[in-house]
């Protein structure tokens, strides 16, 4: 990979990073740390899950959240600036759903132990059942607990967000529509998953990354489902080069562009 030298910080795009499945915006804290102060990584909890509610009307569905969460990018951008989504296992389903919706202000997109594409009606089956028993019956008398606060996101998680989007990412016409998604990206994207990920093995992930047009795959060897909590100097080390060059080339085009309507108007 060329690494490019660093953008101006004032050029930056902000990074916007959405979790998993009975996860939070916390998950993303330790590669928050790493990134920080070159790189602003934004990690909400999504709605339902976390310290936020669910607002009344949105569904959970992936189309939903994917409109909420690039509503949210919009909303937090400052004039100009471009936005680059990171998504995590589920959240990269969400991720491929907003891309869409931010037009010309999406820069890039992280996809992080996030893949699939192919319909397993057996095992996905098997998956959507036990996720449902978990929800309905996970001993939430944990809270009360001392120590027990990295167990708080799936305790804590609304029962119908959860139960309603991990049913939505397994039907048939969502898992299929997923390539589609994958294929419209028109802008660069790396795509980093675990040797040792059981949930999304990284088979899964480079089948997906596949359909994407300008796309890079980086595996991190000896870890799991979790990147940015086992290992997140490791991941941070593929993200700074990466997040460096989009940038750098992302600068040239706008000077470039600014050079031709330049020549024009001479004209």
């Amino acid at each position: 990979m060329t690494v490019a030298s660093a953008p101006d910080p004032s050029q930056r795009p902000l990074l916007v990073a959405a979790h998993g499945w009975l996860l939070s915006g916390r998950l993303w804290l330790p590669l928050q740390q790493q990134l920080a102060p070159h790189w602003n990584l934004w990690a909400p909890d999504l709605p339902g899950f976390g310290d936020r509610p669910r607002p009344r009307g949105l569904q959970p569905n992936l189309a939903s959240y994917g409109r909420w969460l690039a509503h949210q990018c919009l909303q937090r951008l400052q004039p100009g600036q471009g936005v680059v989504l990171l998504g995590h296992s589920l959240g990269g389903s969400i991720v491929t759903h907003a891309a869409s919706a931010l037009g010309e202000r999406l820069q890039g997109v992280v996809q992080i132990a996030a893949g699939g594409g192919v319909y397993q009606p057996r095992p996905f089956r098997q998956v959507r059942r036990g996720g449902a028993l978990f929800v309905r019956w996970r001993p939430r008398w944990l809270l009360a607990l001392p120590g027990t606060d990295r167990l708080r996101s799936p305790l804590v998680a609304e029962e119908r967000a959860a139960r309603g989007l991990l049913a939505c990412s397994m039907r048939r016409s969502a898992v299929e529509q997923l390539p589609q998604l994958t294929a419209r990206l028109a802008v660069p994207s790396l795509w980093i998953v675990g040797s040792r990920d059981t949930v999304m093995e990284p088979r899964y992930v480079r089948h997906l990354a596949g359909y994407a047009l300008q796309h890079e795959l980086s595996l991190l060897e000896g870890v799991g489902h979790l990147p940015m909590l086992e290992q997140p100097a490791a991941l941070a080390q593929v993200l700074q080069p990466w997040l460096d060059t989009l940038t750098a080339r992302d600068q040239v085009d706008q000077a470039n562009l600014a050079l031709l309507a330049r020549a024009s108007e001479a004209a």
